[in-house]
């Protein structure tokens, strides 16, 4: 007499946890409550870290007058914080692959966190460059992380409209910091934007160690018994009754060459990132587009972001309150930008989005240079909508880079990547601050036209990724 097949076993070995079985349930479920959760706590930390990053831009009018800030020092204090986010983009980026996603975005927040409240304290130039190089660290590292887990938990079927909604927090938070930052600095001082960007992010690292790690970096690492129980966890989110694993197994699956395979898949080493191989025959040309773009967009936006209220206040005469305020209307442009972006990303394309948004920006900021730049209302709205414009791009390529590198070097990938936009806005306002007293802002406008426009280049040579899994864009 023939025994039946016996009842499934719960090892990591399994056909129940195989790492294709599971891709394959996490691709078949629905966007649920579990993923929402996941969506709005690491959106919160998310949401501090554009905070802590424009805060200085808000403070800035206030520490020129106090401190008699020149502007060489000004492009300092606002250059020291991208290399900061150059280290930390490195470091946690790599830190993602070896430890997991969650404890890597929790440390991360909490670093900028704890730095906000010092920078609260600092007493002169010296110490807030100091501590914002610090603070930095965490600002740049906690961006690439969250990209790549909230990539992670997508399937491609509505991958751009999940991660844009959530992107869309970013701007949020650096609208609200320009709102709150016009505001507040007038009445209560500087120290007040950096105590607000502090005390917040500290409950939210909290809330993002009790959020279950990335189901794909757990398959990477051999992992897949934890991986199953997330998976599971969705399912039950999504009211799946008979999960996978819980479906009866023929008898062929108990057989010896079957469970020998099994043995041989779980006793297999994790997968390692390698940074060469970003580099990588397979790899180049699509890090070397992702590059360029994350360096020119960033160039623009960042650059544009943190004079604009100092230019606003000295170079245009506006004052303190119209100055910061008309500082904050590049934020809100954005935020109504991006979420159009969030519902057309799907179907209109990561590649014609990227290069179409960089050239419209290009056009604006040049038609600005050439004819409009003594014009306080003119550049007021043309700078609001090419940033608008531009800062759409930043968030397609948080949604993009992850797309475009396996699981076991995604974080790496999208934190050497942001490494160029750190650089990047390093750059833009050093040059800013020597260029505006050499030359005026029509040619500072100049400058970020042509570069917007590199990036439009950059972005038609994008490998089109829309409505397809990231295992299958792996390479």
């Amino acid at each position: 007499m023939t025994n039946p097949p016996p009842a499934v076993v719960a090892t990591p070995a399994g056909v129940a946890g195989d790492a294709a079985d599971l891709i394959a349930r996490l691709e078949r479920l629905p966007f649920t409550r579990w993923h929402m959760r996941a969506r709005i706590v690491v959106g919160s930390a998310t949401f501090f870290d554009a905070f802590d990053a424009l805060s200085l831009a808000f403070v800035l009018p206030v520490l020129v007058r106090e401190w008699g800030l020149s502007s060489a020092e000004v492009g300092w204090l606002i250059a020291v914080g991208y290399l900061g986010q150059f280290v930390g983009a490195l470091l946690f980026g790599g830190m993602a692959e070896r430890i997991g996603r969650v404890p890597s975005a929790a440390a991360a927040t909490a670093l900028m966190s704890v730095m906000s409240l010092a920078c609260a304290l600092s007493g002169g130039f010296s110490t807030l460059v100091m501590l914002r190089l610090i603070q930095g660290i965490g600002v740049g590292g906690e961006m690439p992380v969250a990209a790549a887990y909230v990539n992670e938990l997508s399937k491609a079927s509505g991958r751009g409209r999940f991660f844009l909604l959530y992107e869309l927090i970013f701007p949020i938070g650096l609208m609200a910091a320009g709102q709150i930052g016009a505001i507040v600095v007038p009445t209560f001082g500087w120290p007040i934007m950096f105590l607000i960007g502090g005390v917040p992010g500290l409950l939210i690292t909290l809330l993002l160690l009790r959020l279950p790690e990335s189901p794909r970096w757990l398959i990477s690492r051999g992992r897949i018994g934890e991986a199953a129980r997330i998976v599971r966890d969705i399912e039950a989110s999504a009211g799946v009754a008979i999960a996978a694993s819980d479906t009866p197994l023929p008898a062929a699956a108990f057989s010896v060459p079957a469970m020998a395979a099994r043995a041989a898949v779980a006793a297999r080493p994790p997968e390692r990132a390698r940074w060469t191989e970003l580099l990588s025959p397979v790899y180049r040309r699509r890090t070397a587009v992702v590059w360029v773009l994350w360096a020119s967009v960033y160039f623009v936006t960042n650059g544009l972001n943190n004079w604009l209220p100092t230019l606003y206040n000295r170079i245009y005469q506006l004052s303190l309150p119209d100055a910061l305020r008309a500082g904050t209307l590049t934020n809100v442009a954005q935020v109504g930008v991006l979420l159009a972006c969030a519902f057309a990303i799907d179907r209109v394309g990561r590649r014609r989005w990227t290069a179409i948004g960089s050239g419209a920006g290009a056009a604006l900021l040049l038609s600005l240079a050439l004819f409009a730049s003594g014009s306080v209302p003119a550049v007021i709205v043309l700078v609001t909508v090419s940033y608008a414009l531009l800062g759409s791009v930043n968030a397609v390529l948080y949604l993009y880079t992850p797309e475009i590198y396996p699981t076991r070097m995604r974080a790496l990938g999208t934190g050497a990547a942001t490494c160029w936009l750190r650089l990047a806005s390093a750059a833009g306002p050093l040059l800013v601050g020597y260029l505006v007293d050499a030359r005026g802002p029509g040619a500072v406008f100049l400058m970020f036209a042509s570069v917007a426009l590199v990036a439009a280049v950059a972005g038609s040579a994008m490998l089109e990724t829309r409505n397809r899994r990231l295992e299958d864009l792996a390479g």
